[in-house]
């Protein structure tokens, strides 16, 4: 089994790098920005420490790639941050020179695009954390006790945790444009819980992303783990604000399956499908069936390919809240006897 390098835990007080690898989100929405730091000085203690295309719009691939360099190389920093995700790291990721990384890992986090350097820091053995960007989990009039429980885990301790399923969810957002929204708290409502279906119980390290993320990786010919290397795998995958039809997360489990993938896997987590967006304004019934049927989907795509492995869909991961900063390379136990999942930060 693939063996992935210890990352060193954090202490309060510890300089983290902020980073826009992707859409350079504290230079559209400063006052959000200053709103994250607050929480992330407040909340956890940690001094950020900002780079040059943090703020920058429009920052090329090198400058980006420069920035992550420099964090990872500083020693002064513990970890990495992203600002929030886009849609163009496929462009320059897969140019990066892994030895900066591999000679000085350390926890990375972000989510959604933030999918790529995710990959290519597991390739190169090293974790991260599929989770936790500034704009959409600390910037928040007040954090979600849940997310904050699974950061701090995160950030500052080791071992084996038993995953839990919040009673309660949100996927409405609040404009950025409005700074008096900065003030307002987040509408959330009852969720569905854990949905379980497959006997077998599994254990492996992680491996997924947005599912957006995963369709550019194949399309574009990018490396992912080897097939040998998804012998060992538990697969999460996840779907972004882009609301992606049923039909079109279908297509990527195909795809996933049709490559070897899914045959090998040794089980699947999926994260609650963000459901509302300020273009796609759906019902509390238009989300529901939502929902239902990208579950209905994924299953029916799994099971063309592997009918015996478990598949635990709607876990807060991904891009609703509350959420868990899920380890990305970690090992993780799916107890399908007790219903119970285990990950270890």
């Amino acid at each position: 089994m693939k063996s992935m390098i210890p990352l060193t835990k954090l202490k309060k007080g510890d300089k983290v790098a902020l980073l826009s690898p992707s859409f350079a989100a504290p230079g559209q929405w400063p006052l959000v920005y200053e709103l994250g730091l607050k929480n992330l000085r407040d909340v956890f203690g940690l001094e950020p420490i900002e780079f040059p295309t943090t703020k920058k719009l429009g920052a090329s691939g090198e400058e980006r790639s420069k920035d992550l360099i420099d964090a990872f190389e500083n020693k002064e920093i513990k970890a990495v941050i992203t600002s929030l995700g886009g849609d163009d790291q496929v462009t320059y990721v897969k140019n990066l020179p892994p030895e900066p990384f591999i000679k000085n890992p350390k926890p990375f986090f972000g989510f959604s695009d933030n999918t790529h350097l995710a990959n290519f820091l597991w390739l190169n053995n090293i974790p991260s954390y599929y989770g936790g960007a500034l704009f959409t989990q600390f910037a928040l009039k007040n954090m979600d006790a849940m997310t904050v429980k699974y950061l701090n885990y995160a950030l500052f301790e080791s071992g084996e945790r038993e995953l839990e399923a919040s009673p309660i969810y949100n996927d409405i957002g609040l404009s950025w444009n409005d700074s008096e929204n900065l003030d307002k708290d987040r509408l959330y409502e009852p969720n569905d819980g854990w949905i379980w279906n497959g006997e077998n119980s599994a254990e492996g390290i992680s491996w997924g992303g947005c599912v957006e993320s995963i369709d550019e990786l194949l399309r574009h010919s990018i490396q992912i783990p080897s097939l040998e290397d998804f012998e060992n795998v538990i697969l999460f995958t996840e779907s972004s604000e882009e609301i992606p039809s049923a039909d079109y997360v279908f297509r990527i489990y195909r795809a996933l399956g049709e490559s070897g993938i899914l045959e090998r896997v040794k089980g699947i987590l999926v994260g609650r499908p963000k459901a509302w967006e300020f273009d796609n304004q759906k019902s509390t019934e238009q989300k529901k069936e939502y929902r239902e049927k990208q579950r209905e989907t994924i299953l029916r795509a799994v099971r063309r390919y592997n009918k015996n492995i478990p598949v635990v869909q709607n876990l807060d991961f991904g891009h609703t809240n509350p959420q868990i900063a899920l380890p990305y390379g970690g090992r993780i136990r799916i107890d399908s006897d007790t219903h119970k999942i285990f990950v270890t930060f």
